[in-house]
């Protein structure tokens, strides 16, 4: 697997890389935004490692910019414990986000789960609920014959409401299945991946997909 290791400090940049070619992984490293771009085109990476404190482009552009074509998965290296940053990170599409400092095995661990969830995703057979059609395998979901473009997470959650759409699941069983028992994801970080769900359903006409059941979870109404 190719990891492009996007941060602007030479010193951790170094440390990284040799902890991600430690792991079996070959890794592709950058200095700025510009030429994080560049590589993600030339290079395909199969995950990216981006930093948000960049020159040049800072790292919520070029996630930006990669996810207009592309769903591999990223994970954020944050400068800074704060939530609002983390937060809007994912609204533009990040699977996760480490905090600094952090340790290379810490890294490691998380690249690893987000890697495993995507396969465990990618198993099962193509699902339908209505109109609604999601192959875990392919990575493809669709509303009446439209694509529709989810990342890892996204795709996660919804096959998880798929596998049983009258089922209730609670926030704590939706955390656990897709970020992994003991986790440390916050409420908000589910939200904002729920957020942009259902945004993109309703964008390809499935407006009301995920119901809230208040005070107990979420699951999925009849598409109509």
């Amino acid at each position: 697997m190719k990891i492009l290791l996007v941060d602007d400090d030479p010193r951790l940049r170094e440390l990284v890389r040799i902890a991600l070619e430690r792991a079996g992984w070959q890794v592709v490293t950058a200095a700025d935004g510009q030429e994080a771009l560049l590589h993600a085109s030339r290079e395909l990476p199969d995950f990216i490692v981006l930093d948000i404190g960049l020159p040049e482009l800072d790292g919520f552009e070029v996630c930006r910019r990669i996810r207009q074509r592309s769903e591999v998965p990223i994970l954020f290296l944050t400068a800074r414990d704060d939530e609002v940053d983390c937060i809007l990170g994912l609204e533009l599409g990040a699977d996760d986000y480490v905090t600094k400092p952090f340790s290379p095995r810490e890294l490691v661990a998380r690249i690893r789960t987000i890697l495993k969830r995507s396969q465990k995703a990618q198993a099962p057979t193509a699902l339908t609920h209505g109109e609604l059609s999601l192959d875990p395998q392919a990575h493809r979901c669709q509303i009446t014959g439209q694509d529709v473009s989810l990342t890892a997470r996204e795709q996660g959650i919804l096959l998880l409401l798929l596998q049983d759409p009258s089922r209730i699941r609670s926030r704590g069983e939706l955390i656990t299945q897709i970020w992994g028992a003991g986790s440390q994801v916050s409420d908000r970080t589910l939200d904002s991946h729920l957020r942009n769900l259902r945004a993109k359903l309703e964008q390809a006409g499935a407006s009301d997909l995920i119901e809230t059941v208040h005070a107990v979870g979420i699951r999925l109404r009849a598409l109509r």
